[in-house]
């Protein structure tokens, strides 16, 4: 009989292990890519289209201020810079490495900037530079698409014509990135999110250039995060979106 009620009670302890392991002890990653297209909206010529270096450390704060209502973090302006790839006389172009550490990262050169966030009373043209959130219900990203547009008189001080052979020049771009707001526009504390480097793009008077810039945030199942000696740190994931792409002018992930 006390054997019995031994084993009864080890049965209960049993089930109660289980239904505490039942507990909801959700885990899940967090995936940002990122794509941008550079073209001619009125000719179609597509200039550039490739992906782009995320900075982890500083999309991470954007994203816990941006959740947290800090009233900063969000993405406010699209950088432009000429200090990504050296073109030796013979026409070989050599490419940098993305800044995509450090807090302070900053484009190799900026030359210009342009206000994107189209809730900022300094964004003059909303329509043609703005930000789009784009989902589909049942899916687990989500896209935000940056349009960026450099109309034909801007910058001010661009050559008349992309037939230049300087590929120095400020607004001979080979690189850019997004930034986020910090407190000040252009300010040196707003961080880089986001950094490309392409083949070196003249804007001139002649041409109009439309960036469309694609963020995919994406949720990720199957997180399991295990560390040792605080150093060490394994994940596996798996992802649960679809390979197509976002309706619009994004390209295809």
């Amino acid at each position: 009989m006390h054997q019995n009620k031994y084993n009864e009670m080890q049965q209960q302890e049993v089930e109660n292990k289980s239904e505490e392991n039942k507990k909801p002890d959700d885990r899940s990653g967090v995936q940002v890519q990122g794509h941008i297209k550079i073209w001619d909206p009125e000719s179609g010529e597509v200039i550039v289209d490739k992906r782009n270096a995320i900075h982890y450390e500083n999309m991470s704060q954007a994203l816990a201020n941006s959740l947290a209502n800090k009233t900063t973090g969000y993405i406010h302006e699209m950088a432009f810079g000429n200090g990504g790839t050296t073109v030796d006389t013979t026409g070989v172009i050599t490419y940098l490495t993305p800044n995509s550490t450090g807090s302070n990262a900053t484009l190799y050169n900026q030359t210009y900037y342009k206000v994107v966030d189209d809730n900022s009373s300094t964004n003059k043209d909303t329509s043609r530079n703005k930000m789009e959130v784009r989902h589909t219900a049942g899916n687990k990203y989500t896209d935000i698409v940056v349009t960026c547009t450099l109309d034909y008189g801007e910058p001010t001080g661009q050559e008349a014509f992309d037939n230049t052979t300087k590929f120095d020049g400020d607004f001979v771009f080979d690189e850019l990135g997004l930034k986020s707001w910090e407190g000040t526009e252009n300010g040196s504390t707003n961080k880089l999110l986001t950094h490309v480097i392409f083949h070196p793009v003249q804007k001139s008077l002649n041409r109009l250039i439309q960036i469309d810039y694609t963020l995919r945030i994406q949720s990720l199942t199957s997180f399991n995060e295990t560390t040792s000696t605080g150093t060490t740190t394994t994940t596996t994931t798996t992802s649960t979106s679809t390979s197509s792409s976002s309706s619009g002018s994004s390209s295809s992930y």
